[in-house]
């Protein structure tokens, strides 16, 4: 007798395509428009920092800083109050908020007011405006896709973020040349605008928060959303895994340009390639994503991405390379497999997390695992330093690559392994 006669099949075909839901096309559109801007203004943007402020290693590494000083300070209480305002509306105003800050840029620069103050105000002005729009977005998912489509409309935002940014640097450089930097970053805030106007067709049932109990303040929003997330069955060891990952993930990526650049001597055009096919799999990832998330389930295909990440690092702490041509396809592999994993691996990740977890803590749970990642971030990018002087570049990659290891048997050892992207929401 069968074992398993009485057991629904898998359902193994992702849903139909979901840009043919309109909310859905004006969200990736609008998403997918400003990700191509930013991209492009991007280059012109380390230009004018480099080459114009000639400014030095310490002021660099401030204005790295105070794009991520926002997260640290502000992101759960941002997180906690998206569960109670009006998701699109807080979109809408946070990107025509971005256009007017990045419409300063060229202003200050006809007018030679620009000064590294002044470009450190702009940018912390950009990261807090960005945090309140990507803690808006991930939670206004679920109210306009459906729980089954919600993998592949991540995989469809992670395409375009994909092409955005294998091309965009790109198309940049040319334009750089040919525009100069003020025009780049007033055609930036005009394509912020124009998201901004996408953003508000979108029609979403939001329907308004319930009475608050009286005496609780937002930190009892922000400790309930945190006892959630950690608390979950499954949500828990998801959690930790990703800010296991993101602890190797600093380790790696702190000290893989230099890397490759000193000690495999790439040269610059050789580094760029690479990158390049990273960019080839991120996108083939994201459109393997929903079948794989159908086929597996969400858990295991967490898991399968997570295990394959651990290939390409391994391979670049333990893999000698005789050749300029050996390093340059070994890198480009590498960045090839890496990338490819977390195409796979975010949609899966994203779409479980905003169908598993109600309406009414999503901006919460959000913002304690993507907080707690930019922490953890801060802290493995130090570590990193210290490991490099201590080991060397190969044998701090291999410890990454270790890391990421851990991040999978959390996984595979926990409840999360199990996990189906039809799994009901709520519960603990």
């Amino acid at each position: 007798m069968d074992d398993d006669a009485d057991t629904p099949a898998r359902v193994v075909s992702p849903p139909p395509e979901i840009l043919r839901r309109s909310a859905f096309a004006l969200f990736w559109s609008a998403s997918s428009i400003r990700a191509l801007g930013g991209a492009v203004s991007g280059v012109a943007f380390n230009v004018l920092v480099v080459s114009v402020l000639h400014a030095t290693t310490l002021q660099i590494s401030v204005l790295s800083a105070l794009s991520v000083v926002p997260y640290l300070f502000l992101g759960l209480i941002i997180g906690a109050l998206m569960d109670r305002w009006r998701r699109q509306r807080t979109l809408v105003l946070t990107s025509i908020g971005r256009a007017l800050a990045l419409a300063a840029i060229p202003v200050l620069i006809v007018t030679n007011s620009l000064s590294f103050w002044s470009v450190a105000a702009v940018t912390l002005v950009l990261g807090v405006l960005v945090l309140f729009a990507d803690s808006a977005a991930q939670p206004l998912l679920p109210r306009i896709v459906p729980r089954e489509s919600l993998v592949m409309a991540n995989a469809r935002l992670g395409q375009s973020e994909t092409v955005a940014g294998t091309a965009g640097p790109a198309l940049g450089g040319a334009l750089l040349n040919v525009l100069g930097a003020p025009l780049l970053f007033a055609f930036d805030a005009i394509f912020t605008a124009v998201s901004a106007a996408l953003q508000s067709r979108i029609r979403v049932d939001e329907p308004a928060p319930g009475p608050r109990v009286a005496g609780l303040h937002i930190g009892h929003d922000i400790a309930e959303g945190m006892r959630y997330t950690y608390r979950h069955r499954t949500l828990r060891p998801l959690a930790l895994s990703i800010h296991t990952w993101f602890l190797g993930n600093s380790i790696v990526m702190t000290v893989f340009a230099v890397f490759v650049l000193r000690e495999l001597q790439l040269q610059p055009w050789a580094y760029g390639l690479a990158l390049a096919f990273g960019g080839v799999g991120g996108f083939l990832g994201a459109l393997i994503a929903p079948r794989a998330g159908a086929r597996l389930g969400a858990g295991r295909a967490i898991f399968l991405a997570r295990a394959l990440v651990v290939v390409p690092w391994l391979a670049l702490a333990v893999v000698p390379v005789g050749t300029a041509g050996g390093g340059i396809a070994l890198v480009a592999a590498a960045q090839f497999v890496y990338c490819l994993s977390m195409g796979v691996e975010d949609p899966n990740d994203t779409g479980y997390r905003q169908s598993v977890a109600p309406d009414a803590i999503q901006g919460r749970m959000n913002s304690t695992i993507r907080t707690v990642n930019r922490v953890v971030f801060f802290v493995g990018a130090l570590l990193a330093g210290l490991l490099a002087s201590m080991l060397g570049y190969r044998l701090t990659i291999g410890v990454g690559a270790a890391v990421f290891a851990v991040a999978a048997l959390i996984v595979v050892l926990s409840p999360l392994y199990a996990a189906e992207h039809a799994d009901p929401p709520g519960g603990t």
